[in-house]
């Protein structure tokens, strides 16, 4: 037997470091390489670690809710093999290593998916989300599903997953505690109210560390800040002459591309340093998607591409995906462009932050009714709100102006 020491692994977001959110093992167990090792949160997605090895877990370097640093020490191994742990370790990148004259470490690799299991790299894709192969029996639950099976005393073993990837999710526990054999007969009587879709314990007075989603805003808002000349553009689109039926957010959605199609510069990137900018062909969409653990931003890739049915779909899932956070991190990369519906909860214009490099955000208030001026006298129009951000070192205010104008006419059409 040899101790073999597995670190961190940059999970493809290029991130510093990661929470321990749940272990699926604990030491002494046995494991098969890829089982899960633990969730993991990023600045980004809640994603699981496996296992490199097959062998005995010797040593956790982390507790639940510890922040461990990528490129150190998550796991002692204890794995068959001859000689002392330092060939243990190196024998797995044994081939990679004829390939550099540098020492190479199979568990330092800045890529997930180049750590070797068996004979063969794992893609990325399946490193963050494999399905567990059942060494624990650790059923696999979204965080949020944890919390509410701990709240409502449900054993998730018994619980039907629905979720992305046979993952269980808070819904399939809330559904499981009011029909399942574990419900108590006081408790279909009486079920608790339910919290608020963004209710989570607060601890007053207490200073906490800012982890994950929140950790990520704070560092593109500092980025934004320190990189970003922010302008904003404000108007109304008049949708009074919309047809029925219509799906806002997909003709926002529409509206937008119709925008970068008027003005393709405000679908870019800027880089201020290089003095270069990138204009894009198609529109890879940021959603900027309030939930309880922070702003999430998912992206939908080529939504200039999709007819409506094709987008509705797509927005259902990547609402889905956020809410269960289990959106892929290559899913929340390299944006062209955002757009921030604030207006679904609260607000009527707003000055949206952009995140570079890209170089605009549009946001939409609240529909409301207006009383507008017509021929004759005066009706009330049913109004979108629009602001847009645009960052005026890469666009010009007339770029901004007719982009907008772009959107705004797309918007009034009927249908």
């Amino acid at each position: 037997m040899a101790i073999t020491t597995f670190d961190l692994p940059d999970l493809g977001e290029g991130l510093a470091d990661a929470e321990i959110v749940t272990w699926h093992v604990k030491e002494g167990d046995k494991i098969e390489t890829g089982d899960p090792l633990a969730a993991v949160e990023t600045a980004k997605a809640v994603v699981d670690v496996p296992s490199p090895y097959t062998g005995s877990i010797a040593k956790l370097y982390a507790k639940e809710g510890d922040v461990v640093d990528v490129h150190t020490p998550l796991v002692d191994f204890e794995v068959e093999g001859e000689g002392d742990s330092k060939s243990a370790k190196s024998k797995p990148a044994a081939k990679k290593a004829e390939k550099k004259s540098e020492e190479v470490r199979e568990d330092s690799g800045t890529v997930v998916g180049a750590m070797p299991a068996s004979s063969e790299d794992l893609e990325q894709e399946h490193i963050i989300r494999r399905k567990p192969k059942g060494g624990n029996g650790r059923p696999k639950a979204a965080p949020t599903a944890r919390a509410k099976a701990k709240e409502l005393g449900v054993d998730l073993s018994q619980v039907a997953a629905t979720g992305h990837r046979g993952q269980i999710t808070a819904a399939d526990v809330e559904k499981h505690a009011a029909t399942g054999p574990s419900a108590a007969p006081s408790q279909t009587k009486m079920p608790p109210p339910a919290p608020s879709a963004t209710a989570k314990p607060v601890n007053y007075g207490k200073a906490e560390p800012i982890r994950g989603p929140r950790r990520a805003m704070v560092q593109s808002m500092t980025q934004s800040r320190d990189l970003v000349m922010p302008t904003s553009l404000f108007d109304d689109a008049d949708i009074h002459y919309w047809q029925p039926g219509q799906d806002i957010t997909a003709r926002i959605v529409r509206a937008l591309v119709a925008g970068c199609r008027a003005e393709p510069c405000l679908n870019a990137w800027f880089d201020g340093e290089a003095m270069t900018r990138t204009i894009h062909k198609h529109v890879d969409l940021a959603l900027a998607v309030d939930t309880p653990d922070g702003l999430i931003v998912p992206v939908m890739r080529g939504v200039d591409t999709m007819n409506g049915d094709i987008l509705r779909h797509e927005l259902n899932r990547v609402k889905i995906a956020t809410r269960e956070r289990t959106v892929n991190p290559q899913d929340m990369q390299n944006p062209t462009i955002t757009l921030s519906n604030f207006g679904m909860m609260a607000g009527r214009y707003a000055s949206p932050v952009i995140v570079p490099p890209q170089v605009t955000i549009v946001g939409t208030g609240g529909i409301r009714h207006d009383v507008v001026p017509v021929m004759g006298g005066i009706e009330t129009h049913k109004r979108i709100p629009l602001s847009l951000t645009f960052d005026h070192r890469a666009v010009t205010g007339g770029e901004a102006c007719r982009f907008l104008a772009a959107m705004i006419k797309d918007l009034q059409h009927p249908f």
